[in-house]
């Protein structure tokens, strides 16, 4: 005989149907969560993956462009940078040429100071006039000093005196000049000088040649005959 279900059987069938399909409904959503943490977690470690490697490639850049070359710089400013070297350097050389031509003028108008007041020494010795006597030794005292000053100093009274009491004229000429040694504030002159002397009431003298060494020193500025000797 055949069992036939009760009425609580009947009933309580479908709740293990219910529950077993409830079961199952719960399964893929917990599947679904499980794989969706998977994948929220392999998104992070890719971004963070992305952001190191960035970081790395930044600096990478960062590098490279410290070790790049200087840009060289273009002609033109190379042009430029020699055309100022040039014009600084031509400028020195000029400058020091212009030093050299100053220092080389001023050693020449030295020497002609030194030989002109040597020959004007030398002519103011040998030219003295019995009637411009005072005039004549004043002139040769103005142009000396040091020893031969004070020397010519003591001797010019007499000297004058003679003069005029020969009544004496004398002529000196240059016949010939040159500097024998110089230095910056001395000179040494050589003259050769020719001598017409005339006395009252005597013969005509025949023209005398005398050769002087006539030193010139510089004093305050001025130029002045401080040695005279005679030289055979």
């Amino acid at each position: 005989m055949a069992h036939e279900k009760t009425p609580a059987e009947e009933e309580s069938t479908p709740e293990v149907d219910v529950r077993d399909e409830n079961s199952e409904a719960a399964a893929p959503v917990a599947d679904s969560t499980e794989t969706s943490g998977a994948q929220t977690q392999d998104a992070d470690e890719g971004e963070a993956q992305d952001y190191d490697e960035a970081g790395a490639a930044t600096e990478d850049e960062a590098s490279d462009e410290a070790k790049a070359p200087r840009t060289p710089m273009s002609h033109v400013k190379l042009a430029l940078i020699a055309g100022l070297m040039g014009v600084l350097a031509l400028a020195g050389l000029t400058g020091w040429l212009g030093y050299r031509a100053y220092e080389s003028q001023q050693a020449e108008q030295q020497r002609n100071l030194f030989l002109q007041v040597g020959r004007q020494g030398a002519l103011n010795l040998t030219t003295i006039d019995h009637e411009t006597a005072e005039q004549d030794v004043q002139r040769i005292l103005d142009s000396a000093t040091g020893t031969f000053y004070d020397d010519f100093q003591q001797r010019a009274q007499p000297f004058v005196d003679v003069v005029k009491q020969a009544q004496s004229t004398s002529e000196g000429t240059i016949a010939e000049a040159g500097l024998e040694t110089y230095s910056e504030n001395e000179g040494t002159v050589l003259v050769a000088v020719t001598v017409r002397t005339s006395n009252a009431g005597a013969p005509e003298q025949q023209p005398r040649a005398w050769r002087m060494r006539v030193t010139v020193q510089e004093v305050d500025g001025e130029a002045k005959v401080s040695k005279v000797d005679f030289v055979p």
